[in-house]
C-alpha cells in the first residue's frame, strides 16, 4: 500500500454508452461522462473526464486505461459479460462442501454447469472460507485432477480454471489443459507460484486481507477501497516482472476475504474504480456471508437471489466475469439484464472503440 495523500485515484461513474461526451467503459455496454477522483483523508471530487484529463495531466495512463478494451482472456471475449461456473471438490466449503467429493459425480455437475450456460469452470479442493485449514498438496492434487482430466476427456467446451494457493497443483492442472490459475492469495502463499503463473494462458489476482484461518477476526483498513486498489497494482506489477504478460491478469477484489459487510458493500458499489488497472474485473459474491446478513438468509443455499442481485450490481460497474454456483439462474439474469442496458447500444459501442484504438 502508498498510502500517499497526494496521489488521485480515478473512478470513472458509469452511464449509458450514448451519454454526451461519455467515453466507452472498458470497451463494454456502458460508457462514462464523469469521473470521481479519490484521495485518501479528502471528500471525493466529481468532474466531467475531460476537465479531469485536463487538470491531472499525470494521470493520462489511467484514465487511458479505464476506455481501453479488454483483450480475450483463456478464449473468452470480454466485450460482454461471462459465467465463471463453480465447481467445489471439497469436504467443507462454505456453500456445497461434501457434495462433489466424487471425481465422477464433480465432473458431471461440471458438464452441467457448461450446459447451463457457464463459460469457464472453477475447480478448487481446497476451501478458503473463513476458519478453513490448509489442504497438503497431496491430497488437493488427488481431489482436483481426475475431475479436471475428467471434464476435458468428456469432451468439455468450455476453459477450466483451477482454484489454488499451490504452484504444484497449479502446474499439474495447466499441464492437464486448464487455462487459468485462480489464486486468491495473488501469488504471495507459495513462493514458486510465480513461476506457474508464468507458464499459465491466463492468471487471477485475488485480494484477501489475512489467511482464511483469521481473516474474518475484525479486519482493518485505512480506505478499503483504496487499499486493495494498490494491493492489486503491486501484485500485478509483481506478477509482470515474473514473465505474466498484462494481458493474461484478471483481478478480483475478494469480496468476504478479510472484509466486514461495509467493506464489501464499499467495494461493490465503486468496483469501476478497478478498471484503472486496466484488468479484466471477476466478482465473486455468490452465496456470500454478506448475502445472508443482509436478507436474512442463514443457509448459503438460500442466498441466489441475493447472490444475483449483487453480481448484476457489480454488471453495473463494469465487471466481465462473475464467479457464480447458480449458473442457469446467473445466465437467466444476464440475458435479460443485458438485453436491456445493450438494446440500441451496439454501434456506439463499437464507434466509441474504435476512436479510442
Amino acid at each position: 500500500m502508498t498510502n500517499d495523500i497526494r496521489r488521485i485515484y480515478p473512478r470513472p461513474v458509469p452511464c449509458p454508452i450514448g451519454h454526451p461526451g461519455a467515453r466507452p467503459l472498458a470497451g463494454g455496454l456502458f460508457g462514462f461522462a464523469m469521473v470521481e477522483l479519490l484521495r485518501r483523508g479528502a471528500a471525493p471530487e466529481v468532474l466531467p473526464i475531460d476537465a479531469a484529463v485536463a487538470l491531472y495531466p499525470d494521470e493520462i495512463d489511467t484514465f487511458r486505461r479505464l476506455s481501453q478494451p479488454c483483450a480475450p482472456l483463456a478464449g473468452l471475449d470480454l466485450s460482454s459479460p461471462k459465467v465463471m461456473g463453480v465447481v467445489n471438490v471439497t469436504p467443507d466449503s462454505f456453500s456445497d462442501g461434501g457434495l462433489l467429493e466424487d471425481a465422477r459425480a464433480a465432473v458431471a455437475h461440471g458438464l452441467g454447469l457448461a450446459e447451463a450456460g457457464a463459460d469457464i469452470l472453477d475447480i478448487g479442493g481446497e476451501s478458503t472460507r473463513p476458519g478453513a485449514q490448509p489442504v497438503p498438496i497431496e491430497e488437493e492434487l488427488t481431489r482436483v485432477m481426475p475431475v479436471i482430466e475428467g471434464l476435458i476427456d468428456a469432451g468439455c467446451e468450455v476453459p477450466i480454471s483451477i482454484d489454488t494457493r499451490k504452484a504444484k497443483v497449479a502446474e499439474a492442472a495447466i499441464a492437464a489443459g486448464a487455462v487459468l490459475f485462480n489464486d486468491v492469495s495473488a501469488l504471495t502463499y507459495d513462493r514458486a507460484s510465480a513461476e506457474a503463473a508464468a507458464r499459465a494462458p491466463a492468471l487471477c489476482l485475488m485480494h484477501a486481507q489475512g489467511d482464511p484461518r483469521t481473516m474474518q477476526e475484525n479486519p482493518q483498513y485505512g480506505d478499503v477501497l483504496l487499499d486493495v486498489y494498490d494491493f492489486l497494482e503491486l501484485r500485478i506489477a509483481a506478477a509482470e516482472a515474473e514473465g505474466v504478460a498484462p494481458g493474461r491478469i484478471v483481478i478480483d477484489p475478494g469480496i468476504g476475504f478479510g472484509k466486514t459487510l461495509d467493506h464489501n458493500l464499499a467495494l461493490i458499489r465503486r468496483l469501476s474504480l478497478f478498471h484503472g488497472l486496466g484488468c479484466p474485473i471477476l466478482l465473486g459474491v455468490s452465496r456470500k456471508r454478506f448475502i445472508g446478513t443482509l436478507s436474512g438468509a442463514d443457509q448459503a443455499r438460500e442466498r441466489v437471489h441475493g447472490s444475483i442481485a449483487a453480481g448484476l450490481a457489480g454488471l453495473d460497474q463494469g465487471a466481465q466475469i462473475l464467479r457464480v454456483h447458480d449458473v442457469a439462474e446467473t445466465r437467466q439474469a444476464i440475458d435479460v439484464w443485458r438485453a436491456i442496458v445493450r438494446e440500441g447500444k451496439m454501434d456506439r459501442v463499437r464507434e466509441l472503440n474504435e476512436a479510442t484504438q
